[in-house]
């Protein structure tokens, strides 16, 4: 019950902050009834399949200050498991979901125990190479494909709620749209949780946390497997919203840096962040993308344009632009 009770617990934000959190979920309600092209739908789920991966980041980057820069493999068991128990067994999207997350909760628990011995840099290479060993692993294992991936079969008549299959994407936006709104209540729980307190007491100074009696090795492994959570749910997600899967597409170092790059640009360590982060990063990414490369024949410009946007934000305020709102905002209270 005080699990539940923390995440519905958000007398400590300003109301201003929650007057526009819910000015944001109207807008996310109402979406799929607005004028919008196919484009602009695939856009939003991008964002919110973005801002669930920044939210899980953010539990051990942000909250826990430690750079994960191996998200994708944890997004790649997720995927691979719904993927092959659906195409050799026929198993539904809502029963592989959880066992795809165990799968990736459980080696979470593996390789976490040695690689919390690490700190700083140390921590971010071990888990760039755990992501890389497991992504080269499925590369060349022919049950899941090897490197041309697995296409999921279509089961039956659409709508399919079984499988999770269907014509029209306004219902993929609104699951996801409610493992979002699920998404944001537990974040908002671990806030406010022992673990939550423990982990930003490890933040600032982990000595003194282990001083106060905190097994820092052991709330960060706890952090980080809740955090895998997060990227294994959209992961089986996107294998049936995408109907195809291949590790270079889900498993990428790229895919590792952009879910990490989600939530440092928001705000990493607020809880917010990663929504601000998704919400610049994934249409700046879509649109310029396609105006630039396919419009005006200036491939790679987008890419220029999205780095230096990048570097001025993290110039002008580490914390992110949540950061440089906070700024704003002290600064007018003096």
């Amino acid at each position: 019950m005080e699990a539940v009770k923390n995440a519905f617990d958000f007398a400590d934000m300003p109301k201003s902050e929650l007057t526009i959190a819910g000015l944001g979920m109207a807008f996310l309600l109402l979406f799929p009834v607005l004028p919008h092209s196919s484009f602009a739908m695939a856009t939003m789920i991008q964002f919110l399949m973005f801002s669930l991966y920044g939210m899980g980041w953010n539990l051990i980057g942000g909250y826990g200050g430690q750079v994960d820069l191996g998200k994708a493999q944890y997004v790649g068991i997720g995927a691979y498991t719904t993927a092959v128990m659906m195409i050799r067994w026929d198993v539904p999207f809502w029963i592989s979901t959880p066992i795809g997350l165990a799968l990736a909760v459980g080696w979470s628990f593996i390789i976490g125990y040695p690689l919390f011995r690490l700190k700083g840099h140390y921590f971010a290479i071990a888990t760039i190479a755990t992501s890389l060993v497991l992504k080269d692993l499925f590369e060349v294992w022919d049950f899941v494909g090897g490197a041309r991936g697995l296409e999921l079969p279509l089961k039956g008549d659409f709508p399919n709620w079984l499988y999770l299959q269907f014509r029209e994407d306004y219902y993929y936006f609104y699951i996801l749209l409610g493992l979002f709104v699920l998404g944001l209540l537990v974040v908002n729980g671990f806030r406010h949780s022992r673990l939550g307190y423990q982990l930003r007491a490890i933040k600032d100074n982990e000595d003194v946390a282990k001083s106060l009696g905190i097994d820092a090795h052991w709330s960060k492994i706890k952090a980080y497997a809740l955090a895998t959570a997060y990227v294994a749910v959209v992961g089986s997600f996107h294998a049936c919203y995408n109907f195809n899967i291949e590790p270079e597409d889900i498993m990428s170092l790229d895919l590792s840096v952009l879910i990490a790059m989600m939530a440092m640009l928001g705000g990493a360590g607020s809880m917010w962040g990663p929504i601000i982060g998704a919400s610049i990063l994934v249409p700046m990414k879509s649109y310029l993308g396609d105006w630039l490369g396919g419009q005006a024949g200036l491939a790679g410009l987008d890419l220029l344009l999205y780095g230096g946007i990048i570097m001025f934000i993290a110039a002008a305020q580490p914390r992110g632009v949540y950061g440089i709102v906070e700024a704003v905002r002290a600064r007018r209270r003096k």
